[in-house]
């Protein structure tokens, strides 16, 4: 049974938090950047170049954090290769942002940003003994490179695999049912709701990640205070399809929309939130399975609403093999990774020895006057 909720449209006090997702994926369709629908209100974009992830991220933690304490939300941008890394942090409020320079590969940053500034994090001292280890810093790049175009094959041949899997549940699957549950969610979710007096925002994000250390995502933070709607079902049954019409109806009305894609097949979607209305709905199956934890949290089982019965018994055997043979790739990919992620720490560990401390807290107190100054001007504009 479908059971309505009370559509709030006033911006509540939970949106003044820290927000945590990547705009950049390993994925089965190579290294993908969804940086730009982030940007949208940015006018000041700080670019770091240089420096080890570690100093690039203690920058942008300290930013962050101390725009935090302000009391601003704040966007922390995660690194898909590097789990203990950040890519930047943006502040919506204050039109302010802070990215690592490879974060702008593959975005339009320059065009979308009115003011982009570069940071050097290497000073000439630094540059002059980097110099010296040149020869290695060219092969450790190429060897990050490699491991990472082998993970994306890896990733591919993966996606192929599961191809197989969905195959075997879209022949079972009842899509006019499917696509009436979607409707029903739709007029659930939004009804004859329209927002009004401005252009509805999109933002394209991924809620997680193949990182290094396995899948990571954030969803028990993305959807903190809100209404959870859980997808359950196998592949090919119909999920992705379910958040796709919520995210084009929520366009429609003209409401601001997170739309976040599948880390493993950006094509797909995983989740989608209206926080003016107030909910969450999103694909809740490995490798970023949870349960309701509250009340108020639903599932959406679309296996048990659109499948034949007993459609996992009659294919178990075949489902077991694509099962393994999935997850053998998968684990062959994170390996890729971690070895990438090995050749980083090489690259990191020649950069911090030769770099001296100078200049860090110089940067961090700049950037902290232009950030709190801009915030100033917000609270008395």
């Amino acid at each position: 049974m479908l059971i309505a909720h009370d559509i709030c449209l006033e911006r509540c006090d939970l949106c003044m938090t820290v927000r945590s997702f990547y705009v950049r994926g390993n994925t089965s369709r190579g290294s993908m950047n969804m940086l730009d629908s982030s940007l949208q209100g940015i006018r000041q974009l700080y670019v770091f170049q240089g420096g080890s992830d570690r100093l690039r991220t203690a920058l942008i933690e300290t930013i962050g954090n101390e725009m935090e304490r302000q009391g601003l939300e704040i966007w922390f941008l995660h690194c898909p290769s590097n789990q203990d890394a950040l890519d930047g942090v943006i502040v919506p409020a204050i039109g302010c942002g802070i990215v690592n320079s490879e974060v702008l590969q593959g975005s339009n940053a320059n065009q979308l940003v009115s003011h982009v500034f570069e940071l050097n994090l290497t000073s000439s001292v630094t540059a002059q003994a980097l110099r010296e280890h040149q020869e290695e810093l060219g092969r450790l790049a190429e060897l990050i490179q490699q491991a990472h175009e082998q993970a994306y094959a890896g990733f591919a041949e993966a996606l192929r695999i599961h191809d197989e899997w969905e195959a075997i549940y879209i022949q079972h699957m009842d899509f006019e049912k499917a696509n009436r549950i979607a409707d029903q969610y739709v007029d659930l979710l939004l009804g004859n709701a329209v927002k009004k007096g401005s252009d509805a925002k999109e933002f394209h994000r991924f809620l997680g990640a193949a990182t290094p250390k396995g899948a990571n995502d954030f969803v028990p933070n993305l959807t903190s205070g809100l209404k959870r709607y859980f997808i359950k079902g196998r592949a090919g049954t119909g999920k992705s399809t379910l958040l796709n019409k919520l995210a084009a109806a929520a366009r429609e009305r003209g409401f601001d929309t997170e739309i976040y894609h599948c880390g493993f097949d950006p094509r797909s979607l995983d989740m989608v939130i209206v926080r003016e209305t107030g909910f969450a709905v999103f694909d809740s199956t490995a490798p970023h399975e949870y349960f309701p934890e509250t009340a108020e949290d639903e599932i959406i089982d679309m296996y048990e609403l659109c499948v034949t019965p007993g459609t996992d018994e009659i294919y178990a055997e075949s489902l077991a093999d694509v099962a393994r043979r999935y997850k053998a790739e998968m684990r062959r990919s994170t390996g890729h990774l971690a070895q990438a992620k090995a050749f980083i720490d090489q690259r990191d560990a020649i950069i911090e020895a030769a770099s001296g401390t100078g200049g860090t807290a110089n940067f961090i107190a700049q950037l902290k006057d232009q950030f709190a100054l801009m915030a100033s001007l917000m609270r008395n504009g």
